[in-house]
């Protein structure tokens, strides 16, 4: 896994910075907290998860955050870059837990919030591991850490060119969906997810470029009684996951 950290940025937030601390999967540098804040909400946790490491710990004027983010809830985390991992790592993880594999592929979703519900999703139901492609993609910024609450922190995630990766993890008997409103795609209600599977989720304007969507396995279609034609992409990739979920709960 691919460890090596060259940048620092700062995560803010209770939740955002407690589960950072928590996964010690990053270099941390320092914790501020503003001068008077109230201990509730994982900030107690922080502070001794914090002290327990040995980390530096400020307290600082609540001015001087204010000026630099908005809705830091009087903490935030120095710390190094995101540390991505390799897709292999990803079916190691699967062989650890003695689960078949289960991934998200996420083709240049671009929108932060959209990745930061996906990767919350994707940890709360058991994804082993995230793939994002090399470019046009929001990848994990500290804005994506805050979206998913510090899920991000304890998710793999690897960036890859994708097409390649899926072929490479065919070989290893996934089997790939991709989630498309077309007509040739099959109700989701009507396949079984209960295998070795990586769910493809599409851009959030164009879906899957067709590449990509010509590398899938199967497509799949959400069903839909109202009179919308089409969900966002954080909420339709969030229903397939659960319907994945759902299958592999089911079998085991």
């Amino acid at each position: 896994m691919r460890l090596v950290q060259n940048m620092k940025e700062w995560i803010v937030g209770r939740n955002p910075v407690y589960e950072v601390l928590r996964a010690e999967r990053r270099k941390v540098f320092r914790l501020w907290v503003a001068q008077k804040s109230d201990k509730k909400r994982h900030l107690s946790d922080a502070m001794n998860l914090a002290a327990k490491r040995g980390i530096p710990m400020e307290y600082v004027p609540r001015q001087q955050m204010d000026s630099r983010w908005e809705n830091h809830q009087g903490v935030a985390l120095e710390v190094g870059e995101y540390p991505y991992c390799a897709v292999f790592d990803i079916l190691d993880r699967a062989k650890v837990r003695n689960e078949p594999p289960f991934l998200l592929i996420l083709d240049t979703v671009q929108d932060t919030h959209n990745l930061g519900a996906l990767l919350r999703t994707a940890e709360a139901v058991g994804v082993h591991g995230v793939l994002l492609p090399l470019r046009r993609t929001a990848t994990v910024t500290p804005a994506v850490v805050s979206t998913s609450s510090g899920a991000s922190e304890h998710i793999l995630v690897a960036q890859s060119n994708l097409a390649r990766a899926i072929e490479d993890l065919k070989k290893e008997g996934v089997w790939v969906y991709g989630l498309d409103g077309s007509a040739e795609s099959q109700s989701i209600s009507d396949v079984n997810l209960s295998g070795s599977i990586a769910l493809v989720v599409g851009n959030e304007a164009q879906g899957m470029r067709s590449l990509v969507r010509d590398s899938c396995d199967v497509l799949l279609r959400l069903p839909m009684r109202g009179n919308v034609d089409s969900l966002n992409a954080a909420v339709a990739g969030s229903i397939a996951l659960y319907f994945a979920w759902n299958a592999r709960e089911f079998s085991s």
